[in-house]
């Protein structure tokens, strides 16, 4: 039994001044987490109650699909990921130290490496496969701007997991397994949440889904169709886009003096007071930046989008990983003068040797209004695949509200999202880095394919106090409750040996049990209580000179008086359903 006079617990009434959204205010004001360094926290009892009760569950759902755990260190020589060649990818992401002897060593940050050099060590015929392993293990990031508690942290708990095939079709299988096993488990947990497509960014490998819990706190963006079953991580959605067209329906190019017009509404204005008809969809907007390739090259790079749209600069980096996007200064423009800024336009980049790719939005046989590549001029019909033509696609244009579905053609939503959990179908990217090959059925070495899964475990508590909390605090769902039932002694009518007898008869009967025995203020003693989240409240109080307590709701914000005698089977009932 846990009891408030001698818990190691401080709650606080004031936010504390860095939280920027629920869950960071909350698990730090009910004392379940401290903060010791930006992005770093430590677990207070009743968290690592928390804690361990999301960990127990995505166990339990690991186990039932057949995963089978180990445990890794979190210290691990340079050399698998120097293999894998993501040492370098991964870049300032990493914490890398040196031991005494000054060999190299990280943080690990996943372990996709050391799995695959454990099975490859063990394993050796067709026989031993398929198999699945999994670990909860802490895990490193040397997150640039680490924020929203354990939201976003440089040290977080997860599950990561990876099964290993003979083949294409039984790494479907498992996916599909996990898939699964990661409803199961979410479901378990209470969470609103969405499965969308996603990409593989710096993991690699072909299919890819996250789930996102549901929260405009969240840092994803995601569409869903109103119509249909699609949805979609921003970085990930393809919206749809009108037919491709003849270039030879449109007239020649022609250049046109346009002074003062550096961005599109001045270029818009001076159009139609030309006779130009011209809106800022038409328009081809030419966004220069600077990728930071794993290896240190930075390369420059023009992405073209309708000029309607922003560039998206998230979903442009998740479509060009490993690389980073930096921005281009004013200092790269003089050093580039084949770029001439506010009036780039895409004609001149192949013969410049700048790479040039456009969103998909921007169909060949377009006809566009774009930059002339000379101060106060643009050019108008420039055509895709005549006048230009990009060296591919990347979706960079922001998505709206509205755009149509890729798949039915309706419009799409826009919501926001925190990534709790990711599934990817790997393929072979690191057996082939490290030769994990088997004895196959007809006697020849197999190359084996992979799969790889993870669940945010500590940030899963913090995904779920975003979406269970009110005005008064934490509602936190059952199943991951610190304790079952809290029970709260106030008043000065006999009440301390009642509750003490309610408390242990419920711990008797395999009840987690949290009982407020200080004996103060009712109105701290139910402050805390609203504030702690436990989702059933019993209150051994003034009622108990009728011979009744109060049992309470936290989530249904509801209460009932019942006589003592039924208190412990009303609680029962309601913990156990």
């Amino acid at each position: 039994m846990l009891r408030m006079s001698t818990l190691f617990l401080r709650t606080l009434r004031e936010d504390p001044a860095d939280a920027e959204v629920p869950s960071h205010r909350l698990l730090v004001r009910a004392g379940y987490v401290r903060r010791v360094a930006p992005g770093i926290y430590t677990w207070l009892p009743l968290g690592v109650r928390v804690l361990e009760r999301v960990a127990r569950v995505v166990r339990q759902e690991m186990d039932r699909m057949g995963g089978q755990e180990v445990l890794f260190p979190a210290l691990l020589p340079r050399e698998a990921y120097e293999k894998s060649g993501r040492w370098t990818e991964y870049g300032d992401n990493l914490f890398r130290l040196k031991d005494r002897k000054g060999g190299d060593y990280l943080l690990g940050p996943t372990h996709e490496e050391m799995f695959t050099t454990l099975v490859k060590g063990e394993y050796s015929s067709y026989k031993d496969l398929p198999v699945v392993l999994y670990q909860v293990q802490t895990k490193y990031r040397d997150e640039a701007r680490p924020r929203a508690g354990v939201l976003r942290g440089r040290e977080f708990v997860m599950k990561d997991s990876y099964s290993f095939d003979l083949d294409d079709e039984g790494l479907r299988v498992s996916y599909a397994k996990h898939r699964d096993a990661y409803i199961r488990t979410f479901d378990r947990l209470g969470m609103d949440y969405r499965i969308v497509a996603a990409v593989s960014g710096a993991m690699g490998g072909s299919a890819s889904e996250e789930f996102l819990a549901v929260s405009p706190t969240g840092e994803d963006t995601f569409v869903s169709c109103t119509s249909c079953d699609y949805a979609a991580n921003t970085e990930a959605v393809q919206v749809g886009a009108a037919a491709a067209q003849d270039p030879a329906d449109h007239p020649a190019m022609q250049v046109l003096d346009t002074p003062d017009t550096p961005t599109i509404a001045t270029l818009v204005a001076d159009l139609r007071g030309k006779g130009h008809d011209v809106g800022p969809e038409r328009t081809l907007k030419n966004v220069v930046v600077k990728l930071r390739h794993p290896d240190g090259r930075i390369e420059p790079l023009v992405v073209g989008v309708p000029g309607d749209r922003e560039i998206d600069l998230k979903r442009l980096e998740a479509n060009v990983s490993p690389a980073e996007v930096l921005p281009f200064e004013a200092a790269d423009f003089a050093s580039t003068p084949a770029l001439v800024k506010g009036y780039i336009g895409p004609q001149v980049l192949a013969d410049a040797k700048i790479r040039f790719l456009v969103d998909p939005l921007v169909v060949p046989g377009s006809a566009w209004v774009t930059g002339a590549n000379e101060p106060g001029k643009h050019a108008v019909n420039v055509v895709s695949g005549r006048d230009f033509t990009p060296v591919g696609t990347v979706p960079a244009a922001e998505v709206r509200d509205g755009d149509p579905c890729p798949r039915c053609g309706s419009g799409l939503r826009i919501d926001r999202g925190i990534e709790i959990g990711h599934i990817f179908q790997l393929g072979r990217k690191y057996t082939d880095a490290f030769s994990l090959d088997v004895l196959g059925r007809e006697g020849k070495p197999v190359r084996v394919t992979m799969g790889s899964y993870g669940i945010g475990v500590s940030r899963a508590v913090a995904a779920i106090a975003e979406q269970a909390h009110d005005d008064k605090g934490l509602v936190w769902p059952r199943s991951v409750s610190p304790v079952d039932v809290h029970v709260v002694r106030v008043g000065k009518f006999d009440t301390e040996g009642v509750a003490e007898r309610i408390a242990t008869e419920l711990e008797e009967r395999g009840l987690e049990v949290l009982l407020d025995d200080r004996g103060g203020s009712p109105g701290v003693a139910f402050k805390d209580a609203e504030l702690l989240g436990v989702p059933t409240i019993l209150v051994v109080g003034k009622a108990l000179a009728d011979g009744l307590v109060e049992l309470r709701d936290r989530a249904a914000g509801t209460s009932r008086t019942l006589p003592v005698e039924e208190a412990v089977a009303a609680v029962l009932a309601e913990v156990r359903g």
